[in-house]
């Protein structure tokens, strides 16, 4: 007589989502049925061992993943996801998915360490520009260029974390879970200077919409371009480098120093008022010839988790395995690699596993 494996439905669901796999598509995987399938995500019925063990298989991720606690789906609502409405219901699923199990990575972060409090102020009633220079001026930025979008982020209590490759067609979202911790999720194939602008526009969801209303839409998503722009190249800064009239060799000096990409700057440049709409459009298209509407030619260097970094240094100086990390979550090495920006190390052969240290040690994060 077969016996049935206590199955929790929800990390089914969650797995399947997770690697893009409709029912059908994890039946032919698996060669467990759909209706079966079925039963097992309704929890109307519990696998037998070898049907557990091919659907782990399937599915790429220890069996004992499926037995853990109930994991909460995040809902989509809560998501500031860009065009949500022709995304595909496996690419949203995936990144939605995704982010949950970043999420559980975060937690068993928050159980050993002491991390920074979140600080990110809800200023719907601002403008974009009103709401970007408000935050600079909580955060003592002045009117400078930012060093390092992840790297503030992170010092104000924002949890980032990186998207895994699979999710490559979504381009970054946030979230405030349970209306409390803000997240946001980057996606490491775009540019340096993209990738910070991406930081900044989802920082301009959490302050100008998580928590009070949908953080998607048409209006939602110019109103974080706005302050993302104004973030990143304040008005006062931008007016004081002289760039009335700048052409696009002055542009692509100044992107330098503001570490934007230079399409960015001269749209906040003709925002400001600074160059003229023929004068913009001028200097678009020679931004294009010169490859700078795909990319950003000679680039600056992907921006990387801080705090993931040194909480990572700090359990290999406990003797604490990076495998042990991906046990206690029941998900693999690469997985959780995907999540926290390919900072786990490869683990060495023979590396002895360790009890973590019983104390809760204190990351200080410095935003340059």
């Amino acid at each position: 007589m077969e016996i049935a494996v206590m199955l929790t439905s929800s990390r089914l669901i969650l797995a399947r989502k997770r690697r893009r796999m409709t029912l059908s598509r994890l039946s032919q995987q698996s060669g467990v049925s759909v209706r079966s399938l079925t039963a097992f995500e309704n929890g109307h019925k519990e696998p037998a061992p070898e049907t557990l063990e091919l659907l782990a298989s399937a599915l790429d991720l220890p069996i004992s993943f499926f037995s853990a606690t109930e994991v909460e789906e995040i809902e989509i609502d809560a998501l500031s996801f860009r065009a949500l409405s022709k995304m595909s219901a496996l690419d949203r699923d995936a990144a939605r998915s995704a982010g949950r199990l970043a999420i559980e990575i975060n937690l068993w972060i928050e159980e050993r360490f002491t991390l920074p409090k979140p600080d990110v102020p809800t200023l719907p009633h601002l403008t974009p520009e009103e709401a970007a220079e408000r935050v600079r001026a909580l955060w003592g930025l002045g009117e400078a260029p930012i060093p390092n979008m992840v790297h503030l982020l992170e010092s104000h209590g924002v949890r980032v974390f990186s998207l895994a490759a699979d999710c490559a067609t979504v381009d970054a979202f946030s979230l405030r879970w349970k209306e409390a911790t803000p997240f946001v999720f980057l996606n490491l194939e775009k540019s340096g200077e993209r990738g910070r602008f991406d930081a900044a526009h989802e920082l301009g969801h959490l302050v100008l919409h998580a928590a009070h209303r949908v953080p998607h839409g048409p209006e939602a998503e110019q109103e974080a371009q706005q302050f993302a722009s104004a973030f990143l190249m304040p008005r006062a800064g931008i007016l004081a480098q002289m760039l009335h009239n700048a052409d696009a060799k002055r542009i692509l000096s100044a992107k330098r120093k503001w570490k934007v990409a230079a399409v960015a700057l001269a749209y906040r440049l003709k925002d400001l008022g600074l160059i003229t709409d023929w004068g913009y459009r001028t200097t678009i298209k020679q931004l294009s010839q010169m490859g700078y509407r795909r990319g950003e030619p000679d680039g600056i260097t992907r921006e990387t988790s801080q705090l993931l970094s040194k909480v990572f240094a700090a359990l290999r100086r406990g003797g604490f395995p990076h495998s042990k990390v991906a046990d206690d979550l029941r998900i693999s090495v690469d997985e959780l690699n995907k999540h926290v920006f390919g900072l786990v190390p490869v683990v060495l052969e023979g590396e002895r596993e360790s009890s973590p240290a019983t104390t809760r040690p204190s990351l200080r994060l410095v935003s340059s």
